[in-house]
């Protein structure tokens, strides 16, 4: 069997990945009251049908509660200006994104 395998090269070795290098560690900012950071998260997920929806999720930082929860079948950018301006409306002006 090894002369066979060997016989149709199939003994070639693979080459190994090279190693990143590796990067410099930062610590998380933490706020230290409300609206001071917001998070914003895009997802997408696909129907049974195959269409495909996005979802955008805006979360305060310092207590990790959802504030707006938009989903659609495509979000362009005029439609998170808009959830952020609603939130500003609301909740007041946030300091960082």
């Amino acid at each position: 069997m090894y002369r066979v395998f060997t016989g149709l090269e199939l003994n070639v070795r693979r080459h190994s990945k090279k190693k990143l290098l590796a990067r410099v560690k930062q610590a998380l900012f933490q706020p230290e009251a409300l609206n001071l950071v917001w998070s914003l998260d895009f997802m997408t997920d696909a129907l049974w049908d195959g269409r495909k929806y996005s979802l955008l999720n805006i979360n305060d930082d310092f207590t990790r509660e959802i504030l707006h929860i938009e989903s659609d079948l495509s979000l362009p950018a005029a439609r998170v200006i808009r959830s952020l301006e609603l939130l500003k409306a609301t909740r007041g002006l946030l300091q960082m994104i």
